[in-house]
């Protein structure tokens, strides 16, 4: 028996819906769900979300982070502030599975304005499918994470 792979889940107010969707079609497709909020549709600051969830994949709760704004940029930008995570703000397939292959990216951004759930759906399945590649990407990736 394989343990199911685990997500952790954040949206501000604009992303909400969209968060909400996504989780209980990745939840019935058997992947377990930490859910970070919001809870409501009243006003909140995107950081927040981003940390929590950003903090979820680095202590290893989750394997992989997915966030949702309205527009996908400013969650984005806040998660990447985060030491060790390399969140990727897509809004098409190829650019979801690139971000896995080419930058080991650990936490996928959506913009609720820009993709509905059917295609985050789409962009979440392949970017979970997709395996780093290495080699070339490796040392790329490498020049991006904070000196020591």
């Amino acid at each position: 028996m394989t343990t199911p792979l685990t997500l952790s889940f954040g949206s501000d107010h604009g992303g909400l819906a969209l968060r909400r969707e996504l989780m209980a079609a990745l939840k019935a497709k058997g992947y377990t769900i930490l859910d970070r909020g919001t809870e409501t549709s009243a006003s909140c600051d995107y950081p927040d979300y981003a940390q929590a969830v950003a903090a979820d994949v680095n202590a290893g709760r989750a394997r992989f982070g997915i966030l949702v704004c309205t527009t996908g940029i400013g969650i984005s930008i806040a998660a990447n502030k985060v030491e060790g995570i390399r969140a990727a703000l897509v809004n098409n397939v190829d650019a979801a599975e690139l971000s896995r292959r080419h930058n080991d990216a650990n936490v996928l951004c959506f913009g609720a304005k820009y993709v509905d759930a059917p295609l985050a759906l789409a962009c979440t399945e392949a970017f979970l499918k997709a395996q780093f590649e290495g080699g070339r990407h490796e040392n790329r990736v490498a020049k991006i994470e904070p000196k020591k």
